[in-house]
């Protein structure tokens, strides 16, 4: 007998710039949620039995006549309500407050004060620091709501109704700027709303084996695999689900690092014991992207050229109906698919954005709601080896979007003699911390250089290290000075066409973790 399905928190997703960090602040106090778009139907929220919901915050004025809502039986569901910046204003405007566009819009850093002890700020401190990006504000509460607290600009930064069990914030709780931002979204969820923490990774390996089981049926299912992390963990889960029914395609697009296509077949036949088929396309996919310098339409060709390779394949198996993929939330938010209208599309994912609009394979996504250190805690749980879960991130559409400008073979070897230089260094340095992600970007910029005591002009490769969390905001690695030069060294002396090494120190954001 399995356990019984997790409390849900409900997201409801108004375009917020932090709108992917309630859901892991959330999950960290061992809490289940999911992110759903502000304007899902009530009787979608409510098939989901929410034991709170949250209202995240966007870029949108309450005030606008068209403005994002909520569907308005969620006030009389009896639901714990949390409002977070645009949500608190959403709470005035619907039930009743007053609120006015701000004569300076408020954001950084300010000081939260109490106006009077609340259940959600139970334990917190009279003054804390709190993080505010707004605009508009409240200016009365509803009735039946008080003042909890205010900052020097904002009159009311948090307000409540006990009775109704209806809460909100101005400031940004889930960001690790409110000193206070841990302890009020856990009094809410542990406090107002009674939700234990009981949601643990085991809990979601379980729970996904049995929804495959019952969404594959008796049918037959093939793998999109690629070697990281996020399609092995997909793949194990599914394996666990159907056993024998599943098949992996492993696609060797050409695009991949050096040794790569070899080490990912041999560890997913030896290690992991799946089914493996491999296939060469290295040939269709230069051809795919011959002239092509756009990033966007190297992701989205990149994209189609897998899924018919994949449709080929199926119909050469008995049977097949469904395509897995190891799709992660940042994926979906970054590509702005349908199930997240509020945002704003950064770049298009080859297996989210760039997914052709009409696909004879039906696509299940085991991950599509998990961060990158929430799928390493599920692969450690399905008990695959550390070379698999800590491998560092690898972009699905691989060296393309490393390649800057056209993608052809020669250029595609020197990026790949450059990046095992740069991986092998920073491995071998025993670094501690340990970056996130690390590699080699072949630029289309050349530059004039001596070797030998003549003129060079040649190709500048930039080398990207970062730290990170869940890739969804990142920071550069501090490198040691000698481990920048020995890399440096090496890719000049070693690779052939490259006189020149920048090293990026671009956080995330402004900058993604890619270049392209």
């Amino acid at each position: 007998m399995g356990e019984a399905a997790p409390a849900t928190v409900v997201i409801l997703d108004f375009g917020a710039q932090y709108g992917q960090l309630i859901a892991r602040r959330v999950r960290e106090a061992n809490v289940y949620s999911e992110l759903l778009p502000w304007d899902t139907p009530w009787e979608e929220i409510a098939a989901r039995a929410p034991a709170a919901v949250i209202l995240s915050g966007g870029p949108e004025s309450t005030l606008a006549p068209d403005a994002p809502g909520v569907d308005r039986r969620l006030w009389d569901a009896g639901v714990p309500v949390l409002g977070i910046c645009y949500g608190i204003q959403l709470i005035a405007r619907d039930l009743g407050g007053t609120l006015v566009p701000a004569t300076h819009r408020e954001y950084g850093p300010t000081t939260f004060e109490l106006l009077e002890r609340s259940p959600l700020t139970a334990g917190a401190a009279e003054r804390s620091r709190v993080w505010m990006s707004h605009g508009d504000t409240v200016e009365k509460p509803p009735p039946g709501f008080s003042v909890i607290g205010h900052t020097p600009r904002c009159a009311i930064a948090a307000m409540g109704d006990p009775r109704r069990r209806i809460y909100g914030v101005q400031f940004h709780p889930e960001v690790v700027h409110t000193e206070a931002g841990h302890r009020i979204l856990s009094n809410f969820l542990h406090g107002i709303a009674d939700i234990k923490s009981t949601w643990r990774m085991e809990s979601f390996v379980e729970q996904s084996v049995a929804e495959i089981r019952r969404t594959v049926g008796e049918g037959r299912v093939i793998c999109a695999l690629s070697g990281g992390v996020d399609s092995a963990v997909a793949a194990t889960l599914v394996a666990r689900a159907i056993g024998e029914r599943l098949t992996c395609i492993f696609v060797d697009t050409g695009l991949l690092r050096l040794g790569e296509a070899e080490s990912v077949v041999a560890a997913f036949r030896d290690v992991l014991h799946l089914r493996v088929v491999k296939v060469d396309a290295q040939e269709r996919f230069l051809a795919r992207l011959a002239g092509v310098v756009d990033p966007e339409e190297k992701r989205i060709r990149i994209g189609h050229e897998f899924i018919a390779i994949f449709e080929e394949e199926a119909r050469k198996l008995l049977d097949v109906e469904w395509l897995v993929q190891g799709t992660l939330y940042p994926d979906v938010i970054e590509s702005k698919t349908p199930g997240s209208k509020a945002g704003h599309k950064i770049k298009s994912h080859h297996n989210v954005g760039g997914l052709p609009a009409t696909m004879n394979l039906k696509l299940i996504e085991p991950l599509r709601l998990l961060f990158k250190d929430e799928v390493r805690a599920v692969g450690r749980v399905l008990g695959l080896p550390s070379e698999i879960v800590e491998r560092q991130p690898f972009p699905g559409p691989g060296l393309a979007v490393r390649v800057l400008g056209e993608v052809t073979s020669d250029r595609l070897r020197t990026l790949r003699l450059a990046d095992a230089i740069v991986t092998g260094e920073i491995e071998g340095a025993h670094l501690a911390p340990h970056p996130w992600q690390y590699f080699a970007v072949l630029t289309p910029l050349q530059s004039v250089g001596v070797m030998g005591d003549g003129r060079t002009y040649a190709n500048l490769v930039a080398v990207r290290a970062i730290t990170s969390e869940d890739g969804m905001t990142a920071d550069w690695a501090r490198l040691p000075h000698d481990l920048l030069e020995r890399i440096s060294t090496r890719i000049v002396n070693e690779v052939p066409g490259i006189n020149r090494i920048a090293y990026d120190v671009t956080s995330k954001p402004p900058a993604t973790v890619e270049w392209e």
